[in-house]
Order: C-alpha cells, then sequence, then structure tokens
C-alpha cells in the first residue's frame, strides 16, 4: 500500500487494480482493512481503529482513495463528496481515439444490478440518470490513446461506459468492449488527481497519484 498523504483526519492511499475498497461477496481483505492495520502498527494504537470509507473505485481500476482516520472527517467528506464539492481527474488508455480532441459526453445510463453494468443512451429512459463527463485527448501512441477525463456526475461505470458508447473502450475493460484483458486483470483507468478544501484545516489538498508500472502506463506518464 502506497500512502501519497496522510495527516490527523484523513489518509489518501495509491490503490492497485487487484485491491477493493470496502469488503464485499469475494471474502477478500478489503483496502479499508489494510489501511487500519497500517494505521494501528504506525501509532501503536491498541483496540480498534477508525477507518471510515468516503468513496470507491471500481476492483479493476487504479489509483486514488480517501479514508477518513475520525468521525468528524468522514461525515465531511461524505458531505462534500455528495455536494461536488471535491474534483477528481482520471487518467484513462483508450483503443480508438475520439473523433473531437476535447469534448463533453453527456449520456442516461441505466444501470443492470445482475449484470452488473450500465447501459449509455443519448435519450432519457425510465430509471436512468443522466451522466456528464468532460475528456481531454493528451497523448497518442500507435494503437492506443491518453484521455484525461472530469467527472461532473458520479455515476455506476460512468467513465467505462460512456467512453465504449462512443467507440473507444478502455484498455482491458472486456465487460465494455475490450478486445481483451490487460494481463494483472485491471483495466487502463487510473485515478490520477484529487483537490479539494480540507474538511478540518480548511487548507488546500492537491493529491497526484503516480500512474501503474506497466510499460504503457510509464510511457504516458511521463508527460
Amino acid at each position: 500500500m502506497t500512502v501519497l498523504y496522510e495527516d490527523n483526519h484523513i489518509i489518501i492511499v495509491n490503490k492497485t487494480v487487484s485491491e477493493i475498497v470496502q469488503g464485499d461477496k469475494t471474502g477478500d481483505k478489503p483496502l479499508s482493512e489494510i489501511v487500519k492495520e497500517y494505521l494501528k502498527e504506525k501509532y501503536n494504537k491498541p483496540g480498534n481503529v477508525f477507518c471510515g470509507v468516503t468513496h470507491r473505485l471500481d476492483r479493476p481500476t487504479s489509483g486514488i482513495v480517501v479514508f477518513a482516520k475520525t468521525s468528524k472527517a468522514l461525515s465531511r467528506l461524505n458531505d462534500m463528496f455528495k455536494n461536488k464539492e471535491i474534483s477528481k481527474t482520471y487518467w484513462a488508455i483508450v483503443k480508438n481515439t475520439p473523433k473531437q480532441p476535447e469534448g463533453t459526453l453527456k449520456h442516461y445510463l441505466v444501470r443492470n444490478e445482475k449484470q452488473n453494468k450500465s447501459y449509455a443512451y443519448d435519450t432519457e429512459k425510465p430509471d436512468s440518470k443522466q451522466a456528464i463527463l468532460h475528456y481531454k485527448l493528451i497523448a497518442r501512441s500507435d494503437k492506443y490513446s491518453l484521455l484525461e477525463i472530469d467527472l461532473e456526475t458520479g455515476r455506476h461505470h460512468q467513465i467505462r461506459c460512456q467512453l465504449a458508447k462512443i467507440g473507444s473502450p478502455i484498455k482491458g475493460d472486456l465487460k465494455y468492449g475490450a478486445e481483451r484483458s490487460n494481463p494483472d486483470g485491471g483495466i487502463s483507468l487510473h485515478a490520477r488527481k484529487i483537490s479539494f478544501i480540507h474538511p478540518v484545516s480548511k487548507e488546500l489538498i492537491e493529491v497526484t497519484a503516480p500512474v501503474p508500472e506497466d510499460n504503457l502506463w510509464q510511457a504516458f506518464g511521463g508527460i
């Protein structure tokens, strides 16, 4: 586990593609428990250690995850995420370059719980939720393109679903149209940056996560 930022109230870590943020039916140890163990050992704390989950990343996605070390920070961060007071920037490696080098995608997403998948439509559908993101092409190789993405809404599988809808599926994302999986079983979607006003100290916090260590990410990560 790589710690990117830590103070008395929050801890920000760089999640790998194999980790889950919270416990699920797989029974695998979640990142929240790993953080608790880290805090318990680092500060030699007896008994239970508090570690509040403020948001999630899909298991095959890597990058920044923010945890709260105090209940005060947790409640305030929850409100900040809800009120869109936290700016998150993602990087995605896609197979087909979007027709426009930058733009805004607006779709209506319908979530299928059984399939754990979302479907994007151009017009509103029953039970759909509007999804908006902004993207910009920042690098290209022979086969792939690197996009920087800012989310305006936070929907289930939003980036994965919307990019697939415009014909630019994320590398390794079999669920949304990629031709083959990545060797590590993840997808090439990385929560790259986060920026927000600290819920307690009121200081500006800006954190950037290093990209994963595979060759393609490293090639793009040098920009």
